[in-house]
């Protein structure tokens, strides 16, 4: 074992650990003896790709899996827990990367399912409601706890995620891509609770895809690649360039703007587009928006949460109908088709929530590719089997999807992969326009920059690509024109050659002095 993955010895501020710890599922190997330290008032973060078995170790360090050998220990003593609740009542608590809530029940009864508080007349919901507005409070979130979650934005579910985890009091936390969904204010809160949790003794275990945010808030990195760790280390002793180096065994970047030319027609264009907001009466979510995109022109959309970036690609894609102006594909106004009508004509969106929206769980790899283009394949109400596994084999080979096969499940391939499915499914439709909405979303930066050549190398060849992000990296990247959004409306326009300060000054993220 080389020096850099040397493990310290355990210390008094060591509440959790784990030694030797392998897991298998067949005859896949996720962990290979993996040495791990949780420690009081700190937060450890765990830096790794997509399958690199992160996810796996936060299982077993929350009771939601056993290990196939290997010891953990509490306050020193061995310990193994049964269930996520057995861990739970050991103070563990863990906020996973996807959403596990119900979205048919209210934030109220979401947080406390399972271990309601009662009275002698039955279920206090005074109470839990009572407190569920002291946490809120606590996250500086204005969401009502009588309000169905389902009726509530991405970024607002991640928030019920958290406070839900926070109202156990847990003495160990793990926070397994808490802000995969979140607006930089609300990052900034998170870690506002983060520094208040630790400053009580807290441990915080954290995971994040977002590498230079993951770098402001932990304590101890430690790195794992394909199972093992392969590095560990404090973070005045950590930068951006070890991160990647030890996660990818090279140093990333997210790729470069295609050469740039003479862009073709335009392809989409958005012509005073209003969106109603959830009140009627309020303001628009999308104020007359105005946008053109060319063939072969990538065009990145940039805007905090509330910002309008997903209520436009929705609207323009037809999951929402507009209250006034029009979408024009190839010189067709196409703003009172359907999504599926939309699609044949050649204009095709990957949502931003993959699981949600964008996959059916209970089908194969294969059938979610194929699902968008099932009408090409289908003659007198009989499917082409044939067909249809070339074009899946076709979509696995042309996006580099990681899998046994198209017969696979889909629930089997990390979350990188998982986009990639729901990207090479629209692309299988032979779009003319492609809508992204945050289509690096919960995935590593090796999946991102695959991501990212996917849509350069389409891009070349005459798409129109426009994709939204909160990651202002992610601007820099592969677009040749930024637009920033702020409350609906087009706050400012940048080509390749903008700054981070520019970009974030146009979005009311942050003030850049004169």
């Amino acid at each position: 074992m080389s020096a850099a993955v040397q493990i310290a010895d355990v210390s008094d501020d060591v509440v959790l650990s784990a030694r030797n710890v392998v897991k298998t599922y067949g005859s896949t190997q996720a962990l290979r003896n993996v040495d791990f330290d949780v420690r009081r008032g700190k937060v450890t973060t765990l830096f790794g790709e997509n399958g690199a078995g992160k996810s796996t170790l936060m299982k077993i360090l929350s009771g939601v899996e056993r290990p196939t050998s290997g010891e953990l220990t509490l306050d020193g003593r061995p310990i193994s827990f049964s269930s996520s609740t057995d861990a739970r009542s050991y103070g563990v608590s863990i906020i996973h990367q996807e959403l596990s809530l119900a979205p048919n029940l209210n934030v109220r009864d979401n947080i406390f399912m399972g271990r309601e508080i009662r009275s002698a007349k039955g279920v206090d919901f005074a109470e839990e409601e009572r407190q569920v507005r002291v946490l809120m409070k606590g996250l500086n979130q204005e969401i009502d706890p009588l309000t169905p979650v389902e009726r509530l934005r991405l970024g607002q579910q991640q928030i019920v995620e958290i406070a839900r985890a926070l109202s156990i009091n847990a003495r160990i936390l793990i926070m397994d891509e808490p802000t995969s969904a979140l607006s930089a204010h609300e990052v900034e809160l998170l870690f506002r609770v983060v520094h208040d949790l630790t400053a009580r003794g807290v441990a915080i275990v954290y995971i994040s895809h977002h590498l230079e945010e993951a770098l402001h808030i932990t304590n101890h990195a430690v790195v794992l690649r394909d199972g093992v760790v392969t590095a560990r280390a404090d973070v005045e002793d950590i930068d951006l360039e070890w991160i990647v180096r030890h996660m990818a065994g090279e140093n990333f970047n997210l790729g470069t703007p295609p050469e740039q030319r003479d862009f073709g027609d335009v392809v989409l264009s958005i012509r005073d587009l209003i969106v109603a907001g959830p009140v009627r009466a309020g303001p628009p979510v999308v104020d007359r928006m105005s946008l053109d995109v060319r063939a072969g022109e990538i065009v990145c959309i940039y805007g905090l949460m509330g910002a309008g970036r997903t209520e436009m690609l929705e609207c323009i894609a037809g999951r929402d109908v507009p209250e006034s102006g029009s979408v024009l594909l190839c010189g067709q106004n196409v703003a009172r088709l359907s999504i599926a009508a939309r699609i044949e004509k050649g204009l095709a969106l990957v949502p931003e929530d993959r699981q949600r929206d964008g996959l059916v769980q209970t089908m194969t790899v294969g059938r979610n590719l194929s699902l968008a283009s099932i009408t090409s394949f289908v003659r007198h109400l009989v499917l082409s089997s044939s067909r249809e596994e070339s074009l899946v084999d076709e979509s696995i080979s042309d996006v580099h999807i990681k899998t046994a096969g198209g017969w696979a499940p889909i629930g089997s391939l990390s979350g990188g992969n998982q986009q990639k499915v729901v990207i090479g499914k629209m692309l299988a439709t032979h779009p003319k326009a492609i809508l992204l909405d945050e289509p690096s979303r919960g995935i590593d930066v090796g999946a991102k920059a695959e991501v990212f050549r996917i849509l350069a190398k389409r891009a070349e060849a005459g798409l129109a690509v426009v994709f939204t992000t909160s990651e202002v990296s992610e601007c820099l990247s592969i677009a040749h024109r930024i637009i920033v959004m702020r409350r609906g409306r087009i706050a400012a326009e940048f080509g390749a050659d903008a700054t981070k300060e520019d970009i974030m000054a146009a979005s009311g993220e942050a003030v850049v002095a004169a």
